[in-house]
C-alpha cells in the first residue's frame, strides 16, 4: 500500500455538503488521474473483478461535481474489498485536494457495469484550500480506544485508526489485541444508524470494515510493523461479533 496516504489520515474530512469550497474544477486529466490510480491500488481479495465510473452530478444533491461509482464481482468479501480499495482512493483524492464523500444510499440508474454490480459511491469536488479539510482530527467525535479496543497493546496504532470514517458514524469495529497478534471484529449491536435503513446497516458496516482494514495497514506500515493478515468470511451475518481478519504482527 502507499504509505505517503498515512499523512492523509489526519488532512481527510467527509464533505457532507460541498459548500464553500471555491470555484476550482476537476479537470479531464484529473479525472483520467483518479482511473489510473484507482487500477494500480491493493486489494484486499485479488481475485474480485472491480471497476470505476466517474459520472457528472449522479442523482444526489449535495453540491458534489462527480461521483464515483464502485463495482464488483460478488464475492466472499467484496464489500469489505470496495471499503479498502475505496478508502485508498479516498486519501489519494484528498492529497490532491479533492474533497470526498462516501455516500451509502446514493441510487444510480446503471446497477450493472460489465457484468459487475453496483457497490457503492464517492461524491466528490474540487477544493480550493488545504485549509477547507480537517484542522485537527482529534477534535472529531469518534468511540474512545475502551470501546472498540481489548488490550493494552499497540495504543498508539488505536488511537489512530479509531478516526476511521463509516456509514452514519456507527464505528462497527472491536479490536482483539495482544503482543504478536490482532483480531479484527466487525461488531454489530442495534443502535444509531442515522439515515441509513436498518435493512442495510449490515451491508454498508461490511464495506466499513474494509475502510476499517486500510486504515489499520497504514498505521502498521507506518510504524515498520510487519504483519500477516488471515482473512475470514463471515458465517452469520446476525451475530453480535463476526470476526474478520486476525494480524500476526
Amino acid at each position: 500500500m502507499n504509505k505517503d496516504l498515512y499523512e492523509m489520515i489526519f488532512k481527510r474530512k467527509s464533505f457532507h455538503l460541498f459548500r464553500n469550497i471555491g470555484n476550482e474544477h476537476l479537470e479531464e486529466d484529473e479525472l483520467k488521474d483518479i482511473e489510473i490510480e484507482f487500477s494500480k491500488l491493493k486489494h484486499l481479495v485479488e481475485d474480485i473483478k472491480v471497476k470505476i465510473k466517474i459520472v457528472k452530478n449522479e442523482s444526489i444533491l449535495r453540491g458534489q461535481e462527480y461521483c464515483i461509482l464502485f463495482y464488483s464481482e460478488k464475492k466472499d468479501n467484496y464489500l469489505q474489498n470496495i471499503g479498502y480499495l475505496g478508502e485508498q482512493l479516498d486519501l489519494y483524492l484528498v492529497s490532491k485536494n479533492i474533497g470526498t464523500l462516501w455516500f451509502g444510499i446514493g441510487k444510480v440508474d446503471e446497477k450493472e457495469l460489465d457484468g459487475l454490480s453496483f457497490v457503492i459511491m464517492i461524491a466528490i469536488a474540487k477544493v480550493d484550500s488545504r485549509d477547507k479539510f480537517r484542522k485537527d482530527m482529534y477534535k472529531s467525535k469518534r468511540k474512545e480506544i475502551s470501546e472498540i479496543w481489548i488490550g493494552e497493546n499497540f495504543l498508539d496504532i488505536a488511537n489512530i485508526v479509531r478516526f476511521t470514517p463509516s456509514a452514519c458514524n456507527t464505528q462497527p469495529w472491536r479490536v482483539e489485541s495482544s503482543n504478536n497478534e490482532l483480531k479484527i471484529y466487525r461488531y454489530r449491536k442495534e443502535g444509531k444508524r442515522g439515515i441509513m435503513p436498518k435493512d442495510r446497516v449490515i451491508y454498508y458496516n461490511q464495506i466499513d470494515i474494509g475502510i476499517f482494514l486500510c486504515f489499520l495497514e497504514l498505521c502498521l506500515e507506518h510504524n515498520n510493523i510487519n504483519y500477516k493478515k488471515n482473512l475470514f468470511v463471515e458465517e452469520d451475518h446476525e451475530q453480535e461479533n463476526n470476526l474478520t481478519a486476525i494480524y500476526h504482527i
